[in-house]
């Protein structure tokens, strides 16, 4: 029986909000995605305050989550949703 069907493995990454680094111990990734920084996570980005009439710039932090995807594929000389032969 040979295999038709060869799943791709997707890596989806993505980044959470910018916080003050302080705060970023409890942000938590989506639901469905690994963490894949501690503690404060990583102080690359700067998040936003607005005073009155100014906005104020802060470096802060974000963690990186990442979430690996199944991603159905037929294997080589198959195709269409059965993965049929030829």
């Amino acid at each position: 029986q040979m295999k038709k069907q060869c799943d791709q493995k997707l890596l989806i990454r993505m980044k959470t909000e910018c916080v003050p680094c302080a705060l970023n111990f409890a942000t938590q990734c989506p639901a469905g995605y690994t963490k894949m920084t501690n503690g404060t996570g990583i102080p690359d980005c700067r998040y936003y305050l607005e005073i009155k009439t100014h906005t104020l710039s802060f470096p802060g932090c974000r963690h990186h989550c990442v979430k690996e995807f199944e991603h159905p594929e037929c294997c080589q000389g198959y195709w269409g949703p059965d993965c049929m032969g030829k």
